[in-house]
């Protein structure tokens, strides 16, 4: 779904793996869809109710293979936007 969307807006992309971890020790593997223009990474955001990630400040003081050290308080995302989990995946 993502795919589509960024291929039918004419939107260039590249796809990065990076593993959250929230100060309680829970952690969750994210999927990363990386724009070089921020208008269209703005434009992805905001269709798919995604969440903001910047390696330079995000990923552990820009280490290429840092964690996502997460300050916020932690919720399994199990909706986001037009995505879900499936039910058989939730638990």
């Amino acid at each position: 779904m993502i795919s589509k969307f960024c291929q039918d807006r004419g939107l260039m992309h590249q796809t990065r793996f990076v593993q959250a971890i929230w100060s309680n020790g829970k952690y969750e593997n994210y999927r990363l869809y990386c724009f070089s223009d921020g208008a269209a990474a703005k434009e992805s955001r905001d269709h798919f109710d995604g969440l903001m990630f910047d390696p330079k400040r995000d990923r552990e003081s820009g280490k290429i293979r840092g964690v996502w050290r997460r300050t916020d308080e932690y919720k399994r995302i199990l909706e986001l936007g037009p995505l879900s989990v499936p039910e058989i995946l939730r638990n």
